[in-house]
């Protein structure tokens, strides 16, 4: 597909990044000529530089033969009209970056008005997402597939497990109702088979119903409870939205800012929740605010370095679930080395987003993945496909398709009836299958099979 990406700021860079690795035609536009020529030249794409909200920019672009326009320039205005324009230009599909807190509101209208595909949000998207992650505290991380009826959860096994060094085939309570789908250990990443040994510190991802979650990690004592008190460290718009969402679920808030005239704002936006005027790196602070008594503490100060130090600090002196922001990927190499609980990128989560809404597109004109996860620091994805009626796995048990290594089914949906697949299962047309693989770019439900 050929896309425009509006904007070579983070996001976009994000986006663009994402998208051409899928292997679609780009475009990047910005005012910005040395932001242009870094990015283009880095992704080997095409660049424009321009203002990407005028026609003729965009007509310069390609627009006319565009698949989709994605605006993801600084303001949420320019965003707007960037859209309306490549609507004027005959694209048929927009997405705008929308920042602003109270344009968040009036979203639905605005998409409707202007034609927009989508509207995200990368501040809410990634509150939303830690708010996943303090629902149940003991989780590293959450996806959701067949619209939220299954749940990916990793979690850290613990030495006292259950099923800690047992092989997976020998684990009666996983049968039918939950798989192992991955393990970490040290550096390494398995998609393991029943043969796998299970080791206490691994971290593995358990695809499973989302009603029996909370059960199933007690049985296997691990501790997934929810976290009630949360301790906010920096009061920027992913607090604020953060914030609403865990007052709404009945959670307590408190929020920790250094400026003044922010904490008046937060006072008048989120009257439910604490606000505390002071420095998030004063450990004396943190101290008497009760940071040690804190089921969840999300760091999400303007700054890495910040955030990054203070959720060492956290971690020293509590037993909170803390998330830390980090805006900056090349710090991934160091984070390696650092026991953090969960790390937060919102440019690559609205990079990520996108890419499953161009999947979603895609599937109308021949790919049917639904849904794409990168997971493991991409190393393994997870993958929701659609049955065709001609595919070439359907009918057969699971037990009897030639399938490619590192490569686990892990979930079928039936017409909204979830199965967690055994070898008997098979896999009927117009299911909704999810598999997980170190296999890269399968587009099609029939890639899963071995040549061989």
């Amino acid at each position: 597909m050929k896309v425009i990406i509006v904007g070579c700021g983070k996001v976009g860079t994000s986006i663009a990044t994402q998208l051409n690795y899928e292997g679609h035609e780009i475009v990047v536009v910005d005012i910005n000529g040395d932001a242009v020529q870094n990015l283009s030249n880095s992704l080997d794409v095409m660049g424009v530089e321009g203002n990407g909200a005028t026609y003729d920019v965009l007509s310069e672009a390609g627009a006319e033969t565009a698949d989709l326009v994605i605006a993801a320039a600084a303001h949420d205005e320019i965003n707007l009209y960037t859209c309306l324009m490549a609507k004027a230009a005959g694209v048929s599909h927009t997405i705008a970056r929308v920042r602003n807190p109270e344009y968040t509101k009036d979203l639905a209208r605005v998409k409707d008005l202007l034609g927009l595909s989508m509207a995200i949000n990368p501040e809410l998207t990634a509150a939303n997402e830690i708010s996943r992650l303090l629902r149940l505290s003991g989780a590293l991380e959450i996806d959701t597939f067949s619209k939220g009826m299954v749940e990916l959860i990793k979690v850290t096994l613990p030495a006292d497990s259950s099923i800690a060094n047992k092989k997976i085939s020998e684990i009666d309570i996983l049968k039918g109702k939950v798989r192992i789908c991955s393990v970490e250990r040290s550096n390494d990443v398995y998609i393991p088979n029943g043969d796998f040994v299970l080791q206490a510190g691994d971290k593995i991802s358990v695809a499973l119903k989302s009603d029996i979650a909370s059960k199933f990690f007690k049985r296997i004592n691990v501790s997934i409870g929810k976290s009630r008190d949360a301790i906010l460290l920096g009061g920027g718009k992913i607090s604020y939205y953060l914030a609403k969402n865990l007052i709404n679920s009945g959670s307590n808030v408190k929020i920790i800012e250094k400026n003044p005239a922010r904490c008046k704002e937060l006072a008048q936006e989120l009257p439910e929740a604490i606000i505390i005027q002071g420095d998030c790196m004063d450990q004396d602070l943190l101290l008497s605010e009760g940071i040690e008594h804190a089921k969840g503490v999300a760091a999400l100060m303007d700054y890495d370095e910040e955030n990054i130090l203070s959720s060492l600090y956290v971690k020293g002196v509590s037993k909170a679930k803390v998330i830390t922001k980090v805006n900056n990927t090349s710090f991934n190499s160091i984070l390696n080395n650092f026991n953090l609980d969960c790390i937060i990128h919102p440019k690559n989560l609205t990079g990520e987003y996108i890419v499953r809404y161009v999947r979603a597109m895609q599937n109308s004109v021949g790919s049917n993945v639904e849904t794409l996860y990168r997971l493991n620091d991409d190393m393994i994805e997870a993958l929701e496909f659609r049955v065709h009626e001609k595919s070439k796995v359907t009918n057969i048990p699971l037990r009897e398709l030639n399938l490619k290594d590192n490569l686990q089914v892990i979930c079928i949906n039936r017409r909204g009836k979830i199965i967690i697949p055994q070898g008997s299962d098979v896999i009927m047309p117009h299911d909704m299958v999810v598999i997980i693989t170190k296999h890269k770019g399968l587009s099609d439900l029939d890639d899963i099979l071995s040549r061989h």
